[in-house]
């Protein structure tokens, strides 16, 4: 039930604004954007230049510019003048940060009239004379699991076993380590921790739009994910886009347009979309995401919890789910992770392939530095294992996964093959090396909050990536060089 609260409605309002498309259909009206249309969805420079100045005009702030969106923020308001609209709060049950037990309300924005969800229509107004519509952003979720640290009485593993059981480790030892590779995370931040620094991994942080002080990651969540795609691929050029939960978008525009373009972006924050129709900030992350893939960029994303996960779901998107490996060496599938056919995209199943994943109820698998202090290291000490952390609050440690862990392990593989590539590798032929070499699992079940299938249902897509499969898989392709040593010069 949509309701008006003026002390819900937040401060700052974030959106993003749609110029007329050059195709002449609005990305509103449309059905399904992938690669393969996105262009006609962009917007003319001219008409960019325009729209910005009218919104500035307005009292608007414009955070970024993307090709087919203007990022947006003000007052609540601004919105309802210059839109004659009246904004309105809806509260709607979210899964957070990922276990059946942690479900809570979270508040969305609306208008009163929405003819599609979160969008504002210029139908009729000043502003339509360059503004197609307006998409309002809604929360994201981080898709992390909750577990303990250091002093560990139970089977977890370090990064150094989840190189090892994804087979990155023997790929090191032929000198690939996807050195030079850009690979960009969109998450809540990064930290150089000196977990990082006593492995001499380093990386650059960009604030997002609308996000501060991008030496800090208060959260922990992206700093904690990030050691996974270090893990797989140590040689990574590294760059964190910091994004806050309310401007996924912003950010994810943020990353797709760095200079020089990253060849890799893995995101594990996500919107929850089980049927259709997609809002209107799905409509536009649709062409954000096709834009990417179009031009060459890998995109990854960690597919759910329990949540029928978004942009995981796009067709254009690697869909990364979990499989969990026992302390004897048995695969299964993880019940913490999800596994769906998309009611949005017709014969779209989510997962593609896995990465490492821990079991209900938290998650609780992976050792992972985090930030003193952060949110995560604070959040995880608070009830014993397997619910909590066993360890203080502020050691700078959590044992946690999810989805969110598993997405950046297969970016850090798809690392290893574009460096061992002898040319230029797209999107699809990446997903096609991962999905070949993987290793089938054919026990367990997938996360019951979606339908809970079984190995040979799809709950683990292809299966488990192996990176030293897949490196083998394309220098065989390349060249028949598959059984041969393959030494970088350092």
């Amino acid at each position: 039930m949509a309701y008006r609260i003026d002390g819900r409605l937040p401060r700052l309002v974030y959106a993003q604004a749609s110029p007329h498309s050059r195709g002449g259909t609005s990305l509103f009206d449309a059905g399904t954007i992938t690669a393969a249309n996105a262009r006609d969805f962009q917007s003319e420079d001219s008409v960019l230049q325009e729209a910005e100045r009218g919104l500035i005009d307005a009292g608007f702030t414009v955070l970024s510019r993307a090709r087919a969106t203007l990022n947006i923020a003000a007052p609540p308001e601004v919105y309802e003048r210059y839109f004659e609209t009246t904004l309105v709060t809806i509260e709607r049950e979210v899964i957070e940060p990922g276990a059946v037990d942690l479900r809570r309300t979270r508040t969305f924005l609306d208008t009163a009239k929405a003819d599609l969800p979160g969008f504002i229509s210029t139908r009729g107004l000043p502003a339509g004379v360059f503004l197609e519509g307006v998409a309002l952003e809604q929360p994201a979720t981080t898709l992390r699991g909750v577990g303990p640290v250091p002093k560990l009485s139970y089977w977890h593993l370090t990064t150094d076993m989840v190189a090892e059981y994804l087979g990155a480790r023997a790929v090191h030892e032929r000198g690939i380590t996807g050195r030079g590779v850009r690979l960009t995370m969109v998450d809540t931040g990064w930290e150089e921790h000196p977990y990082f620094t006593d492995r001499g991994q380093r990386g650059t942080v960009i604030a997002g739009p609308g996000t501060f002080d991008p030496e800090i990651d208060e959260d922990g969540h992206g700093t904690s994910e990030s050691a996974n795609a270090f893990a797989v691929a140590p040689g990574i050029d590294f760059t964190m886009v910091k994004s806050l939960d309310v401007n996924l978008l912003g950010s994810f525009t943020t990353a797709a347009l760095q200079e020089p373009r990253p060849q890799i972006i893995s995101m594990s924050l996500e919107y929850h979309r089980k049927t259709l129709p997609l809002s209107a900030i799905d409509q536009v992350l649709s062409v954000a995401v096709s834009l990417a893939v179009a031009d060459g960029i890998v995109v990854v994303c960690a597919g759910g919890n329990g949540h029928y996960a978004f942009p995981a779901q796009h067709p254009d998107v690697i869909a990364v789910g979990g499989v969990h490996r026992t302390k004897g060496g048995e695969l299964r599938a993880s019940d913490y992770a999800s596994a769906f056919t998309s009611a949005l995209y017709p014969h779209r199943s989510v997962p593609d392939v896995c990465g490492l994943v821990g079991m209900r109820p938290g998650g609780t698998y992976i050792l992972l530095p985090t930030p003193r202090g952060s949110t995560v290291d604070q959040e995880l000490a608070r009830d014993p294992y397997p619910i909590g952390d066993d360890t203080t609050p502020g050691d700078g440690w959590a044992v946690l996964s999810g989805t969110s862990a598993s997405a950046p392990q297969v970016a850090g593989v798809c690392a290893l093959l574009l460096e061992a590539a002898d040319s230029v590798l797209s999107p699809s032929e990446v997903r096609r090396l991962l999905a070949e070499s993987a290793l089938p699992v054919d026990r367990g079940r997938s996360n019951r909050d979606t339908g809970g299938l079984s190995a040979h249902e799809g709950a683990t897509g292809a299966g488990l990536v192996r990176a030293d499969e897949a490196v083998r898989l394309l220098l065989s392709q390349q060249g028949g060089q598959g059984s041969q040593p393959v030494v970088r010069p350092t």
